[in-house]
């Protein structure tokens, strides 16, 4: 019995995918160890102003689709339900003060360090999901569920003020699916079927930038909604003051 060759490019890709891994696993646990005070503060604050629970959590579409737990710090007034608005407008009446700034600075999103850890999500990487929105999947689209999601990537880092796009006489989740979403995957189909870890780390680099609140412009065109593009929407929202 011959002995099973295995091709270069398969080589590639395990090398690629061991390199990856141990790329996210020294990233996140360098990140937990340096971010623990502030974690510990953050659920200090949270438990004072509202009690339990200190974390929100929410099935996401995973790599292949395959739902996952994502966790985050809550943002959102512990007695708010599941029902509402899938997506987090600026200015959320259901933000507490403490969730206005965890929203504002992003550090809601530590708590996916360990989903980092777990292997559910990647350092970098297209944002998982709300099922409320898995039917956007489809005529290409689908082609980002073939990566695994990540806690920052160029759609989390060029729309981090997302929650100020959305115009308001128009349906908040209609805007997401006709404009945001297509957007979004356009720029993550761009980048991850070709990433690498040296892309990667320049990622990262701008995402550490983003929360201090620089953000790479980016000209995005207008949909076929007939309404105004991303960039023209948010050149309109500069001038102003969801799933969490």
């Amino acid at each position: 019995m011959m002995p099973r060759q295995i091709g270069h490019s398969g080589v590639c890709l395990d090398i690629k995918a061991i390199a990856s891994r141990a790329f996210d696993i020294i990233v996140a646990s360098a990140a937990a160890l340096v971010l623990a005070l502030p974690m510990l503060v953050i659920a200090c604050a949270i438990w004072l102003e509202g009690g339990r629970p200190i974390l929100f959590s929410q099935a996401r579409l995973g790599k292949g689709g395959q739902p996952f737990r994502m966790y985050k710090f809550r943002k959102f007034a512990a007695t708010c339900g599941t029902e509402g608005c899938p997506l987090t407008m600026a200015k959320d009446g259901r933000m507490t003060p403490v969730g206005r700034v965890l929203a504002a600075t992003k550090l809601d999103e530590l708590p996916q360090l360990w989903n980092v850890l777990r292997g559910d999500m990647a350092i970098i990487g297209p944002r998982p999901e709300s099922l409320a929105f898995a039917d956007c999947f489809q005529n290409g689209f689908e082609q980002v569920l073939e990566h695994k999601p990540g806690l920052l990537g160029p759609s989390q880092i060029l729309f981090r003020n997302e929650g100020s796009l959305y115009p308001p006489d128009m349906d908040p989740t209609r805007f997401y699916r006709d404009v945001l979403f297509p957007t979004k995957a356009r720029l993550d189909l761009a980048y991850f079927p070709h990433h690498s870890v040296v892309g990667d780390i320049g990622w990262l680099m701008r995402g550490v930038l983003a929360v201090f609140g620089w953000v790479p412009s980016q000209a995005v065109p207008a949909q076929r909604t007939g309404r105004p593009g991303v960039a023209e929407t948010r050149e309109a929202t500069k001038s102003e003051g969801a799933a969490q």
